[in-house]
């Protein structure tokens, strides 16, 4: 879609001008382009701003793109039609903006200055000024009332169907709000929780609230830990890496469970398909001091065996990560999602033949639909004779009983709600040679 100067990205400013802009910008492309923040700030979106400008645009548009549905509700009053996409999306932003607090002067100012510079957008101005002065006037208990955001029907769905309407709901709510950040250490967990003032979590993971700038933190630059959800860090003590042995993990980039593996003392070797993002995987590797054999190759091509461990995080559709990512499903609508859970089963298959005699393969997905879980299992059960589904395995501290079923560990946003959840994922170790009885 063309790219108009009202939502562009910008160069530096003190007044919020320039990360609001950008904001937009992501915005309007995850709503109108069908494009996650990720792919658009790796195409550049953010490189002209400063540093806190560019991490003030991911904050707004990251928190703009949770509340939208919440946005639409408290500024429906005060519309009588739906304006251009990109007028909407500004009256969003201000509209999240002033139900956060931040003074409505302020919003209103820059959000109509914004809208005078775009073509699209200039004959909107008076409109943008009426509505969000009207909106700051409203007092902050009308904002409290407003219902949780709603997932949108594609996806709610499937998940109601999976899981029940109530722990949907339960879901929805820990999605509403930012995620704390999650630690993993190269070293001693307690010590790091202390060191930080962090929650050590059941897990091993590290848990912060209200991190702020993650490089600026204590032990980040002499690499003592690496941010990872603490549900995604699970899978890799699943696999268990033993020193010395031999693993492999699949669609590696950026880097959590390699390190994780690595740490470990396992013979690691990475693979992923995107140079870029090994490239990434690379720099956390040097920043931790830990090491791995980097291979980018496509998984399914890739035939050198003899593993005693694997670790498959197959391409899935992220549904488990959208309290982190909440611009997902505003940019997508399920459409891949068939081709994807064709290639997991393909993965599944090709893995297998990279294992040793007595290895064993962790299969995992951030994903919150059964389709790229437990039917997986059940259908690699049915493809391959004397295939063990090791539940066992995932017996693992900080592991609650109730969430290991038939076919694996099941992760979801609405555990450890209290502490502000978990991505969803779905977890299973497969061992070839004995049926599971």
């Amino acid at each position: 879609m063309t790219q108009d100067r009202a939502t562009a990205p910008a160069t530096a400013s003190d007044d919020g001008i320039a990360a609001r802009r950008a904001a937009l910008h992501l915005i309007e492309q995850a709503t109108g382009g069908q494009r996650l923040l990720s792919e658009t700030i790796a195409a550049g979106a953010l490189e002209r701003l400063s540093p806190p400008d560019r991490a003030r645009a991911q904050r707004l548009a990251t928190q703009a793109l949770r509340q939208l549905p919440t946005a639409d509700r408290a500024l429906k009053p005060f519309l009588a039609k739906q304006p251009p996409l990109a007028v909407r999306n500004a009256l969003r932003l201000g509209a999240v903006e002033i139900m956060e607090g931040a003074a409505a002067h302020g919003v209103v100012n820059a959000m109509v200055q914004i809208m005078s510079k775009g073509k699209r957008t200039q004959s909107y101005k008076g409109l943008v000024n009426a509505v969000l002065r009207k909106l700051g006037e409203q007092p902050p208990e009308a904002f409290a009332k407003l219902p949780v955001p709603k997932l949108p029907n594609w996806l709610r769905g499937p998940m109601v169907e999976a899981w029940g309407r109530k722990s949907v709901e339960e879901m929805e709510a820990v999605q509403a709000v930012p995620a704390p950040l999650d630690l993993t250490p190269k070293g001693d967990a307690a010590a790091l929780a202390e060191a930080l003032g962090g929650e050590l979590l059941p897990t091993g993971s590290v848990r912060l609230a209200g991190a702020g700038q993650v490089s600026a933190l204590p032990g980040f630059e002499t690499g003592d830990w690496w941010v990872q959800d603490a549900a995604a860090a699970v899978a890799a003590r699943v696999l268990d890496a033993k020193p010395g042995e031999r693993v492999l993990d699949l669609c590696a980039a950026p880097g959590g469970k390699t390190m994780q593996l690595a740490a470990a003392g396992a013979e690691v070797t990475a693979l992923d398909l995107s140079e870029a993002r090994l490239g990434r995987l690379r720099e956390n590797l040097e920043r931790t001091g830990l090491s791995a054999g980097i291979v980018q190759a496509d998984a399914l091509e890739y035939d050198e065996g003899g593993f005693d461990a694997i670790l498959l995080d197959a391409p899935c559709s992220a549904t488990g990560t959208i309290r982190r990512h909440p611009d997902l499903p505003h940019a997508k609508d399920g459409s891949e999602f068939g081709a994807l859970i064709e290639l997991q089963a393909e993965m599944i298959d090709h893995a297998l033949t990279l294992l040793k005699p007595g290895g064993r393969l962790v299969f995992c997905t951030c994903s919150l639909l059964p389709d790229e879980g437990e039917v997986q299992i059940e259908e690699a059960l049915a493809r391959h004779e004397g295939l063990l589904n090791d539940r066992e395995a995932l017996v693992r501290p900080g592991i609650d009983p109730d969430w290991i079923g038939p076919e694996g560990l099941r992760l979801r946003p609405d555990f450890w709600a209290e502490r502000g959840g978990m991505d969803g994922f779905f977890i299973a170790c497969l061992r070839p040679g004995a049926r599971d009885g």
